[in-house]
């Protein structure tokens, strides 16, 4: 394919394989001066290994980024989306999906800073990480040059890849010359496991897949108490102590790890057209939902939380298809965060053996009227017989039309 003519090029850079050889390929494909971006989004991973890779394949000091944006990610893409109590297709929490915009994003940024004039990603062709980092970086620039290698190139196995690094001499991992057992995805918010070993969605995956939580078999006989403190929606206290956003989601993953919450096995409708089989770790996630869901029970009135709740799964498909940096998205994101004004408590969960449970809920705006409620006698706030005529209004259209049934089976 002819190669479009590219100065300079800021590429999504992990050090792995994959991103190694397509950062030589541009350099040789393109003949352009390539700039390094490395996000670290709590992946777990040590991130200066990228650093020196970089720097051996070429990569001046300057035209190498290594940023820890954990805080940016949780407080201003995860907290926002779990406001909504997001769900694609009613079950996965998009711990993918609400990454790629943030680091396209950063890409732009630096894309700006340097005088570059393409970014480049090493999503494939099949998956819809392409779209998500692709409609981002047309969304803040407009006029952006987009380098796809996995849609450009002839480096379709892992045999050619390995080739090429060999030829290019690209240090290689000894653990890289074997084919993977599956595909790894992971950040502060969530761990994806696909491909290989799980393209059959008839059989169990292996335990080896996991490695963010145990098993709910394996987790403790005794339940973990804890309460998470909320403040217009967001949450930010565990058991009374206040933590930053990216700390304080450290701490429920490591809750939901020892008690086993927080794995999903899916097959999802991806955009591209295709259905997948995915592995999915949320434990300090599935914990945040659910206690969220606690708090808003008591904070929200009915109708809102059901319009909020009608319009989640559209929310929901914005973020999975890439559809952060949209008038739509933001649209909806004001909705929200209007909804969570007086979103403010404690939620008291227990934690045992893969589950997680609300056990509790107070606010200072709670909606929840004990006398109302009650069924003592002496509540003065609700007369019984008010019902009668409720029922029989909202019952007049419906006895309305049982008289034009019967009519129309006598007309028979």
């Amino acid at each position: 394919m002819a190669q479009k003519q590219v100065k300079k090029v800021v590429l999504a850079y992990s050090g792995g394989l994959d991103t190694s050889v397509i950062l030589k390929w541009l350099q040789t494909a393109y003949g352009c001066e390539v700039v390094t971006f490395t996000a670290d989004l709590g992946q777990g991973e040590e991130l200066e290994p990228a650093r020196k890779k970089a720097q051996l394949l070429g990569i001046k000091d300057k035209n190498i980024f290594i940023e820890d944006i954990r805080e940016e990610f949780v407080r201003d893409y995860v907290f926002p989306m779990f406001r909504m109590n997001a769900l694609y297709e009613g079950q996965y929490l998009l711990g993918t999906s609400i990454a790629r915009p943030l680091i396209a994003k950063k890409q732009i940024e630096i894309a700006r800073k340097v005088g570059a004039d393409a970014v480049a990603h090493g999503a494939t062709g099949k998956g819809n990480d392409q779209v998500r980092f692709e409609l981002t970086y047309y969304a803040l620039e407009p006029n952006i040059k987009i380098i796809a290698p996995w849609r450009e190139w002839e480096l379709t196995s892992r045999t050619r890849l390995i080739e090429f690094a060999e030829q290019h001499q690209i240090p290689i991992a000894k653990d890289k010359y074997g084919e993977a057992p599956f595909s790894v995805d992971a950040n502060l918010l969530h761990s994806s496991s696909e491909g290989k070993v799980l393209e059959d969605p008839a059989i169990e995956a292996p335990e080896m897949v996991y490695m963010r939580t145990i098993s709910p078999e394996a987790a403790p006989d005794k339940a973990t108490v804890i309460t998470i403190d909320f403040k217009q929606g967001d949450p930010v206290a565990i058991n009374g102590k206040k933590l930053s956003p990216a700390n304080l989601l450290t701490k429920l993953n490591e809750l939901g790890r020892a008690n086993g919450i927080g794995r999903l096995d899916l097959v999802e409708n991806r955009f591209v057209g295709m259905k997948s089989r995915g592995i999915y770790e949320t434990p300090g996630g599935a914990v945040l939902h659910q206690a969220h869901r606690g708090i808003e029970s008591i904070t929200l009135d009915r109708e809102a939380m059901h319009l909020k709740e009608s319009l989640m799964p559209r929310y929901a498909e914005l973020v999975y298809y890439g559809f952060w940096f949209t008038p739509e998205r933001e649209m909806l994101q004001a909705l929200v965060d209007r909804s969570q004004e007086f979103v403010t408590g404690r939620v008291t969960l227990k934690l045992y053996k893969g589950n997680c449970t609300v056990i509790g809920r107070e606010s200072p705006y709670s909606l929840y009227d004990q006398e109302l409620v009650t069924f003592e006698e002496g509540a003065v706030a609700y007369d019984h017989r008010d019902a009668a005529g409720f029922i029989k209004l909202n019952a007049l259209r419906l006895r309305t039309y049982a008289v034009r049934k019967a009519r129309g089976a006598k007309a028979k």
